[in-house]
């Protein structure tokens, strides 16, 4: 009896302390979207390494708007891939389309924008580059692998908004600067 008590008083406490204390508790799959800008399967492997780092996003390629719901931080990976547009049935325009109103409502409802190119140079390119050139500008964060910012086009595209990209080596290697600008913004690893 007295320990079901003590369980009992703990899970309450659990449940009073974690919302009112951010960074004490890891975020929740709501408070942190993760979406595909392109539909490559970047976004993927950017959900492993948020797993590993004891953060449950789950991955929603074609998150729009109406999605958002009580979201506090969208994860944006960009990388175009003519093969993921036709598997998901839309176009380059259409992709655009839906990244534009999902941004623009992210922005309007105050949630943070992390946007990452993964890629690296092998998955730069007319495609990328077009869905790169929309969603850099909405950029809180930016995470870049080695490679894919040689031409400075991230530079370029958030240097009026005094951003500078973080750099990763490879894609496993973005962790450090995931857990750099997400820590930031109240959310920590387990």
């Amino acid at each position: 009896m007295k320990k079901s008590v003590l369980w009992a008083a703990m899970l309450a406490l659990a449940m009073f302390v974690c919302p009112s204390l951010p960074g004490v508790c890891a975020a929740e799959a709501a408070e942190l979207l993760l979406t595909s800008v392109g539909q490559s399967p970047d976004a993927t492997m950017i959900r492993v390494v948020l797993r590993k780092m004891g953060i449950d996003a789950e991955n929603q390629p074609l998150l729009k708007a109406d999605g958002l719901g009580g979201g506090k931080i969208l994860v944006a990976v960009v990388g175009g891939s003519s093969k993921g547009l036709g598997a998901a049935g839309i176009d380059k325009e259409q992709e655009i389309d839906r990244v534009k109103g999902l941004l623009d409502a992210a922005r309007s409802s105050g949630m943070k924008i992390l946007v990452m190119h993964v890629g690296g140079e092998g998955r730069r390119g007319a495609l990328s580059d077009a869905f790169i050139e929309v969603t850099v500008p909405y950029a809180d964060a930016l995470i870049v692998v080695d490679g894919g910012n040689e031409d400075g086009l991230f530079d370029r595209l958030a240097g009026g908004k005094g951003l500078k990209p973080l750099t990763a080596p490879n894609v496993s290697g973005t962790a450090e600067p995931l857990k750099s600008v997400l820590s930031g913004w109240g959310v920590s690893a387990k």
